[in-house]
Parts: structure tokens; C-alpha cells; sequence
């Protein structure tokens, strides 16, 4: 069989270009025939590429996913056969998510509003804060508490793992930070100052940059970013230059630091020194989130959904491969969600320029996040929806309407194929992006859900709010 042919015994044929989400053609175009589906293209490809195994793709035309042949295609969306069909390949995860569609366990223990939640990369530890000072670690085999840590003087308002999981470090609503063994439960030290406000933002540098892992940047309402040492117990570098609170902040895979801000700006830093690299502008009002097309690796390091353990020196090269692989030929993007109702998508390190401009939403963007496979962006808004747009282009995809108050905060199955939502309304919703559909209704909270995640291995579901529970989820 050449590129060009195919056998056009097999009935009709139409001209087809199979091409890769960055737009990179597989071969030239080329006759198929008209009934082959996605299982045909999929052996196609698998061929094409010289895969040793045959791997999963999903194909799209035009962004709606192709779940028929393709002559049945043709005349459901009168497309003529004369002209070339451009079909985009997209390899999927090989492993599949489970839904989550039932609360396992109702945990009490917090004596205020659960304000902020998230697993550790293994997928074996939860933490959880809130507004009674305290960070709390829950046991997720037997679903009940574990420690207690007590170190912070007020709210709680952000946790955040280091992607080996060794240490979590937490921010509070008076600027301090406390560095916790999670093993053990207790303070690593003294809590650490410098933040003269309170703290809006984690992120850790990524593992395949530095093993084991030591650095971490915050972020702050007093406008500033610090970078610690976790090792030294202190501030090695402030990032300072926005005139107005620094809302959210990421440590990107090739070693620059975004600070998203209330000066409606995105600065970018290298971590020597601690250097203003270059802005991005375009916002016409505060920027709250900030989320990188990588961030799935950068959070998980070495681990993936098997829940394989490397020793310390291979870590660093598994997580390189990691990240290497979700990169791919392509820039790493960055998107911006806004109180201007807006988003951006960019290429940072290509321009500072935006590559699209994502509008559609009613009111403020609360959170941005890509999927795993940085296939997807999904934002969450004060408009009461969630909506789906691609993430290589930022293209509209669709919105999901259900939920009947502001939505707070947004996640990803490990597979990319779900999406959960956390609201005002007390519920958190599981939405299926092959359908574009509610696939899960989860009521159960008492009162507003200010925090959802969704464990790296795809198994558990947490959310916490205003209720002061934390419900973990399972399929």
C-alpha cells in the first residue's frame, strides 16, 4: 500500500490529510475509503508511525470528535467529497478513569470552612486546610484522619506538595508559610516570613530540574513572589515589580516562573537571580489563575497512574522523560483566566504575544486548568458554567450548564477523558468530554464547595467547603 492509494476496490473512497494536533502532516494526503472509522485510522496511524504496539488515537474533524466512518460523516454535515478531509490524530491514554459517582466517606474534623484540598503525586496522601488555622492529613486507605498539623496563626489558604512527594508546605491568610513532614505530620522548622500579606499561591520547582526537590516560589497579595529553600529554611530570592497583589504563580518545566496579577500582568522570572524575563499584556483586569499545558507532569514528577516507586537517583530522569514526552515538539502554552471575563493562551517563550484570546464567558474566570494530556483547557467562572476549548489553538469547544451558582474550581481524571467542577451550589458535577455532557450529578455537601481534586491516580475524588467536611469520592 502506497501514501497516496488505497485499494479503491473497498467501494468509495474520499481524499483525506491525517495530521497531528500541532497541525504536522502524517505523510500527504490520500484516498481511504469511505466506511473506515476511527478503528481503521487507528490501525492507520499505528502503521504510519511505526508503532512496535498499537496504541489508542481518538480522530477530530473540525473539533467534534469522529465516532462514525467517514463517508457517514460526509453526509450527516453535507461536506463535499471533492474536497480534502483534515483529520487530526490525537493518541489517548492508554489506561481509563473510572467515573466517580459515589461519596465513600464523609470525613469530619475541621472546625472552619475547608478552603483548600490536594493529593500528593503518589496518590497516597490527602491534605486538606482551612479557615481553624489547621492543616489537616487524612489517611486514604482507611478514609479517616492522620495528623493534625498545627503551626499557622490564621486561614489556611493554599496547600501544595512537592512533586516527590517528600514535603507539603502551606500558606496562610498572615503571609506565613509552614514546611511539613508529611510522614510524620510535624513542622519542618520554624514557619517561615517574609510576606507581609497573605499568600495566594504555591508552586514547586519541577523535579526533572532539580532532584530531590528543594525550591518552591509563593506567591502574595503584598505584591511580591519569593523563592524558598526548603533545605535552608528561608527566602533566597524575592520577585518583586508588580505594583498590585500577585494572585496566582507557576514554576514552568523549562525553569521560568509565571506571576499572574492584579496589575492585570503576567511577569515571567529565571530562578538564579531572580531576573524579570519579559510580560505579558493584554488583560483588561485582574488575572486569578494561571495554568500551564504541562502541569499534570510538573505536579507529578517521577509517578504515574501505576504507582511505580523510583529510587532517589533515577527520579529526576523519569521525570524528565515525563515531561519531555506531555511537551512534545511543541512550546509549553500557558493560559490566563481574568475578572475581565477573558482568557489568553500564550506561548511564552516563543512571544509575547498572545496566540488567541478566549472569550465567551459572562462574568470573571475563577480557574483555568489543562487537561493532562494538554489536549484541553477547561475554565471555570462566576457565570455558573464551565467551558471546553482546545488546547493547542483555544478554540471554543463547548460549555457545560448545570450547575445553578458561581463554579469555584475545576479538575482533571489522570486520563484527560473527565472533568470535574466544584460550585457555590453545594454540588460537584463530572462532565464527559467525548459526549460534551453531565455524566455525573454528586450532591451531598451541606453548603458551598470552595475546593475539588482529583487523586493522580484516577481512584478518589476530594472536596471540601463551607460545610467543613471533606467527602472523598469513588467510582
Amino acid at each position: 500500500m502506497t501514501m497516496d492509494t488505497v485499494d479503491a476496490g473497498m467501494g468509495k473512497t474520499v481524499m483525506c490529510l491525517l495530521t497531528d494536533p500541532e497541525g504536522t502532516n502524517l505523510g500527504s494526503a490520500m484516498y481511504i475509503p469511505q466506511n473506515a472509522g476511527p478503528l481503521q485510522l487507528t490501525q492507520l496511524v499505528n502503521k504510519f508511525l511505526d508503532n512496535e504496539e498499537m496504541l489508542p488515537y481518538s480522530f477530530y474533524v473540525s473539533d467534534e470528535e469522529l465516532l462514525v466512518p467517514v463517508g457517514t460523516y460526509l453526509e450527516k454535515n453535507k461536506v463535499s467529497v471533492e474536497k480534502v478531509l483534515t483529520i487530526v490524530y490525537q493518541q489517548q491514554a492508554v489506561f481509563r478513569i473510572r467515573p466517580v459517582n459515589r461519596c465513600s466517606q464523609t470525613i469530619a474534623g475541621h472546625e472552619e470552612a475547608v478552603l483548600c484540598v490536594s493529593f500528593s503525586p503518589d496518590g497516597k496522601q490527602l491534605a486538606s486546610g482551612s479557615g481553624d488555622t489547621t492543616v489537616r492529613l487524612w489517611d486514604l486507605y482507611t478514609e479517616t484522619p492522620l495528623f493534625t498539623c498545627k503551626g499557622h496563626k490564621n486561614w489556611v489558604l493554599t496547600v501544595a506538595w512537592s512533586p516527590d512527594a517528600k514535603h507539603l508546605v502551606s500558606g496562610s491568610k498572615s503571609g506565613e508559610i509552614c514546611c511539613w513532614n508529611p510522614k510524620k505530620g510535624e513542622l519542618e522548622g520554624s514557619p517561615l516570613t517574609g510576606h507581609k500579606k497573605w499568600i495566594t499561591g504555591i508552586s514547586w520547582e519541577p523535579v526533572h530540574l532539580s532532584s530531590p526537590c528543594r525550591r518552591f516560589v509563593t506567591s502574595s497579595k503584598d505584591g511580591d513572589a519569593r523563592i524558598w529553600d526548603i533545605t535552608l529554611k528561608k527566602s533566597i530570592i524575592c520577585l518583586s515589580g508588580h505594583t498590585l497583589a500577585v494572585t496566582c504563580v507557576k514554576w514552568g518545566g523549562d525553569g521560568i516562573i509565571y506571576t499572574g496579577s492584579q496589575d492585570c500582568t503576567i511577569k515571567m522570572w529565571e530562578t538564579t537571580q531572580g531576573k524579570l524575563i519579559r510580560e505579558l499584556k493584554g488583560h483588561g483586569h485582574w488575572i486569578n489563575s494561571l495554568a500551564l499545558s504541562t502541569e499534570y507532569v510538573l505536579r507529578t514528577g517521577a509517578f504515574d497512574h501505576t504507582g511505580r516507586q523510583y529510587p532517589p537517583n533515577e527520579e529526576k530522569q523519569k521525570a524528565l522523560e515525563r515531561y519531555n514526552k506531555a511537551k512534545g515538539d511543541a512550546p509549553e502554552r500557558l493560559v490566563s483566566g481574568s475578572d475581565d471575563f477573558t482568557m489568553f493562551l500564550w506561548e511564552p517563550s516563543v512571544s509575547k504575544q498572545s496566540k488567541k484570546r478566549l472569550t465567551g464567558h459572562q462574568q470573571l474566570v475563577n480557574h483555568v486548568y489543562f487537561s493532562p494530556d494538554g489536549k484541553w483547557i477547561a475554565s471555570a467562572s462566576f457565570d455558573k458554567s464551565v467551558r471546553l476549548w482546545n488546547g493547542v489553538t483555544g478554540q471554543f469547544v463547548t460549555t457545560f450548564r448545570g450547575h445553578v451558582g458561581p463554579v469555584y474550581q475545576i479538575s482533571w481524571s489522570a486520563d484527560s477523558r473527565l472533568l470535574l467542577s466544584g460550585s457555590k451550589d453545594s454540588t460537584l458535577k463530572i462532565w464527559e468530554i467525548r459526549t460534551k455532557s453531565l455524566k455525573q450529578d454528586l450532591p451531598g455537601h451541606a453548603d458551598e464547595v470552595f475546593a475539588v481534586d482529583w487523586s493522580p491516580d484516577g481512584e478518589k475524588v476530594v472536596s471540601g467547603g463551607k460545610d467543613r467536611v471533606l467527602k472523598l469520592w469513588k467510582g
